[in-house]
C-alpha cells in the first residue's frame, strides 16, 4: 500500500527549478491580480495526549510554507488561517482586499478530516460564478486524494483538485493556470479549461476529477502521477516569510482587515517549527515515510538553517524551534554541517543565537552513532530529542534498538546536556505490567523514567495511510468499521483510541493506554519532581544571553540570573508533569466514554482498505499512482469530448 517512485533519474526536480519557478511566476504575478486565503483544518476534538499544548501555540510548518512560497512568487495578497485559533472561521463569508478571493487552499491531515470537509462545503456555497477556486492538499490527501472529491448526487460539490506532493506542485499548477489565463477571468475558469485540454496532465503531483456535467458529481479522477522532488532544501522559500501572513486569532467568522501585526506573533505562537531533514533510511512496515520520499533524504545547509533561525528570531522573538525531522541523526556528515555552524555561532553567544533552542526527532540507534559528537550538537542549541523506541524489547519494531541500547543512549544524551523524550507504541501482545522482564508498557515506561525520560508519547499501533501494514489491517480484520452501530470517524484515527486491534476485549487496549499515561504523569510524581528532578541536568542553567549583555549586569543582577537559570532548570520535570497531567485530564474525558462503547457495543471489523469509489485513471488511461487495490479503473475519453486549448491571444482577441 506504499506510494510508488518515479524512475531513477526522474526523482528530483533539476538544480535551481524551484527557484526558477518562483521567478517565472512573480513576472505573471505582476501582470495578474490574485488573492489566496490558505485554510489549515483543526478538529478541536483532538486535542489530547501527548499533543496538547503544542497544537495551539506551533503554527504547522506546511500551510506557513505554501504561504511562504506564494508570497516569494509575488502572491503578496495572501492569508492563512490556522482554525486552532480561529474556530469559527467560514470560507463563504470570507473577504480579502474587499473581494472573495481568487484561490481558497485547504491543508489537512486524516484527523482533521471533519473540520476540512466543513470548510470545503463552505466555499462551496459561494455564488457559483464568484466561486474561488479550491485546492486542498496535506498528509489527508498525499495518500488519498479521492477524498476531496463527491461522488454523491445529493451533495455533488467538492474541491477542485487535490495537490499530493509538496509547494512546487502547486506552484506548476498555478503558472500553467496564469500563462492560460485571459484578462479578467476567473481561476476557477481556467482551470476548467486547463483541465479538459490536458494542460495539467504534465504536471506530477495532481489528481482532479471529470464530469459529464458541470455542476455535477465527479464521475472520474485523473491521477497525473507521483510528484518530483526537490532536492536541495535550501531552494525553499524563506519560512519566515509565512508568519507575516497569519489570521488574527479571534471568534468571527470571516477574515479581519489586517494580517496578525508581527509584534503579536509571539503571543500566539511559541514555537516554530521548521523543515531542517526529510527522509529516514529505516523502512518500518507501519510508517509511509520512507516511501512518500522515494528513499531520498533531504537536507538544509547549516548556513541556511542559522539563517532561517536568526531571522525568525530577530523578526518575531520566537526562540525555540522544533525540527519537522523525520530522522535527524539519519545521515551523521550532514548532521553536523548544520551542527557545527549553530554550535560556531552559539559558543561565542552571537546575537540572537546565543538564546535559540531547537528539538527534534531521531532513533536510538543513530543517536549511538553520534555518540562522539553529541557534546557538540548540544551546543549548537539542541535541547531534547524525541526518540523513537517504539518498543523497549524490539520484539515488535525492529530499529536496532533493545533495552541495553536505548539505556546508553539516554545516558549519552543526558550526559551531553539533552533531554531524551521516548515515543513508545503499544500493541495487541504488549500487557499493561509484567514481571521479571521489560515487555509491560509500565515496565517500560518505569525504566525510561528512571533512565531520565520527562516526558512521553504512548500511542496504539494504527492504520497508517501509505504504509506497508495499511491494506492488512482492513483486509485481516484488525480494523473496525463500527463500534456500537458508530461508523470509525477520522478524528479518533491519532493512536489515542483503539480502532484496530484483535484483542478479545479490546476496551482493555484503551484502559492500559490511560494506565500508562496516569502511572507516567501523577501527582505524586511531580511532588518527587520538584526535589529529584530529571531535568536538572548538565547545561540545563547555561547562559545563554549576549556576552555584550551579561558585561553590564551587576552583582545582584548576575546572583539573580544565576538563582532563575537554577530554578528553571530544577522546576522543568514538575512543570511538565504539570502539563502532563493537564493533558491527561482531556484525554481520559474524551477517551474513557469510547472505552465504554468498545466494551458493550457490537464491534464489526473491515474487509477491505478504504479505497476510492469514484473510478480514477492516469493520463494515458493506465491505473492512478494514488489508487488503493479495489479501485475501479476509469475508461478513458468516457466523459465529454475533450475541449481544444484556448490560447491566451485567442481568448483576448
Amino acid at each position: 500500500m506504499e506510494l510508488p517512485s518515479r524512475a531513477p533519474g526522474e526523482i528530483l526536480l533539476p538544480q535551481g527549478e524551484m527557484t526558477d519557478i518562483r521567478r517565472r511566476l512573480r513576472a505573471l504575478a505582476a501582470q495578474r491580480d490574485v488573492t489566496s486565503v490558505i485554510a489549515c483544518a483543526f478538529d478541536h476534538r483532538t486535542r489530547v495526549l501527548p499533543f496538547v499544548y503544542a497544537d495551539l501555540r506551533m503554527v504547522p510548518a506546511g500551510v506557513r510554507a505554501i504561504g511562504s512560497a506564494l508570497v516569494d512568487s509575488g502572491f503578496s495578497k495572501t492569508r492563512i488561517v490556522l482554525q486552532q485559533w480561529n474556530k469559527n472561521f467560514r470560507p463563504d463569508e470570507m473577504r480579502l482586499d474587499g473581494r472573495i478571493p481568487d484561490l481558497v487552499l485547504v491543508s489537512s491531515m486524516h484527523l482533521h478530516s471533519s473540520a476540512c470537509d466543513r470548510l470545503i462545503r463552505a466555499a462551496n456555497q459561494i455564488d457559483p460564478a464568484q466561486r474561488p477556486l479550491i485546492i486542498v492538499g496535506g498528509p489527508r490527501f498525499i495518500y488519498e486524494p479521492w477524498q476531496a472529491f463527491s461522488h454523491d448526487p445529493q451533495q455533488p460539490k467538492g474541491a477542485d483538485a487535490a495537490v499530493t506532493g509538496e509547494e512546487y506542485v502547486l506552484l506548476s499548477l498555478l503558472e500553467v493556470l496564469l500563462t492560460l489565463r485571459a484578462r479578467h477571468e476567473s481561476l476557477r475558469s481556467v482551470f476548467e479549461r486547463a483541465k479538459e485540454s490536458g494542460a495539467l496532465d504534465a504536471i506530477p503531483g495532481l489528481v482532479y476529477g471529470r464530469s459529464a456535467q458541470p455542476e455535477g458529481p465527479v464521475e472520474e479522477l485523473v491521477d497525473t502521477g507521483i510528484q518530483r522532488l526537490l532536492g536541495n532544501l535550501d531552494e525553499l522559500p524563506h519560512p519566515v516569510l509565512g508568519y507575516q501572513l497569519l489570521e488574527t486569532p479571534g471568534r468571527g467568522t470571516t477574515l479581519a482587515a489586517q494580517a496578525l501585526p508581527v509584534n503579536r506573533v509571539r503571543k500566539h505562537c511559541k514555537i516554530s517549527s521548521l523543515v531542517l531533514t526529510v527522509g529516514c533510511k529505516f523502512r518500518c512496515a507501519y510508517c509511509p515515510i520512507p516511501a512518500y520520499n522515494q528513499r531520498q533524504y533531504r537536507v538544509k545547509s547549516g548556513e541556511r538553517v542559522a539563517d532561517e533561525m536568526g531571522r525568525i528570531n530577530a523578526t518575531y522573538h520566537i526562540n525555540t524551534f522544533f525540527g519537522a525531522d523525520d530522522n535527524f541523526f539519519n545521515d551523521a556528515a550532514r548532521t553536523l554541517d548544520i551542527a557545527e555552524t549553530l554550535a560556531r555561532k552559539r559558543t561565542a553567544r552571537e546575537r540572537p543565537y546565543g538564546n535559540i533552542r531547537y528539538f527534534t526527532e531521531a532513533t536510538v540507534h543513530d543517536t549511538l552513532i553520534l555518540r562522539e559528537h553529541l557534546p557538540l550538537i548540544r551546543r549548537s542549541g539542541l535541547t531534547g530529542v524525541w526518540m523513537g523506541v517504539e518498543d523497549l524489547t524490539g520484539s515488535l519494531v525492529k530499529k536496532g534498538q533493545n533495552k541495553g541500547k536505548t539505556l546508553e543512549a539516554f545516558r549519552l544524551l543526558r550526559e551531553s546536556g539533552i533531554y531524551p523524550i521516548p515515543m513508545m507504541m503499544h500493541h495487541d501482545a504488549q500487557p499493561l505490567v509484567t514481571f521479571r522482564n521489560n515487555y509491560g508498557i509500565v515496565n517500560q515506561l518505569r525504566t525510561l523514567r528512571q533512565a531520565g525520560a520527562i516526558y512521553t508519547q504512548v500511542l496504539m499501533l494504527s492504520p497508517a495511510p501509505g504504509s506497508k501494514w495499511y491494506g492488512d489491517t482492513f483486509s485481516s480484520g484488525l480494523a473496525f468499521a463500527s463500534v456500537a452501530g458508530r461508523p470509525i470517524e477520522q478524528w479518533i484515527s491519532d493512536g489515542n483510541y483503539v480502532v484496530a486491534s484483535k484483542h478479545p476485549r479490546p476496551w482493555i487496549k484503551q484502559l492500559t493506554i490511560l494506565l500508562a499515561y496516569l502511572f507516567f504523569f501523577n501527582p505524586l510524581r511531580l511532588l518527587l519532581s520538584l526535589f529529584w528532578s530529571k531535568s536538572n541536568i548538565p547545561h540545563a542553567d547555561d547562559e545563554t544571553r549576549p556576552a555584550e549583555e551579561t558585561a553590564r549586569y551587576t552583582p545582584w543582577t548576575k546572583f539573580k540570573r544565576w538563582l532563575s537559570l537554577k530554578a528553571r532548570a530544577q522546576l522543568m520535570d514538575a512543570a511538565l508533569q504539570v502539563v502532563g497531567m493537564a493533558g491527561l485530564i482531556q484525554t481520559v474525558r474524551r477517551t474513557l466514554p469510547w472505552t465504554w462503547q468498545l466494551m458493550r457495543g457490537r464491534i464489526v471489523a473491515c474487509d477491505r482498505p478504504p479505497a476510492s469509489k469514484i473510478p480514477m485513471r492516469s493520463p494515458q488511461g493506465g491505473p492512478a499512482s494514488h489508487a488503493l487495490p479495489g479501485t475501479e479503473l476509469a475508461a478513458p475519453h468516457a466523459l465529454l469530448p475533450v475541449v481544444q486549448p484556448h490560447t491566451c491571444e485567442s481568448k483576448a482577441a
